[in-house]
């Protein structure tokens, strides 16, 4: 089989577009779940710790470079501290519905147990083979 022919079969599979589906949605999820965070959420935790951007929260390793003019020669070296909090707040938003979903997905796909299986009733001719085995243990004892 040809590669060409190959890559057909498994990009036509139902599988393979159920996970391109999943994950454009996963996607767009995300953007929304950043826009809540950054837009939403973020704004009131600033104003409560004090008025403060979480964006702009950066540590300063190195000044930038300005010329006499004021044009910035080399940019200022910083660890973006403010976009990392609001980075892990989408995770931990995302991570948290991810969940609930999962487990609303178990909960439904849950099997009932299943009542356990009586053992067969043996046939008659068992039964009476089984009485007379017994007769016959009882007598020799």
């Amino acid at each position: 089989m040809s590669f060409i022919k190959e890559f057909k079969e498994f990009a036509t599979k139902g599988n393979v577009m159920d996970l391109a589906v999943g994950i454009i949605i996963g996607s767009a999820f995300g953007k929304i779940v950043s826009s809540l965070v950054a837009d939403i959420i973020m704004p009131p935790i600033g104003l409560i710790v004090g008025g403060i951007k979480f964006t702009d929260l950066k540590l300063g390793l190195k000044d930038a470079v300005v010329d006499g003019s004021g044009k910035v020669i080399k940019e200022a070296v910083t660890l973006n501290i403010g976009n990392f909090i609001q980075t892990a707040f989408d995770f931990l938003i995302i991570a948290g519905a991810i969940f609930l979903l999962v487990k609303a997905m178990n909960k439904f796909n849950r099997k009932e147990p299943k009542e356990p299986l009586t053992p067969p009733v043996p046939s008659k001719e068992v039964q009476l083979l089984t009485e007379i085995r017994d007769l016959l243990q009882k007598k020799s004892i």
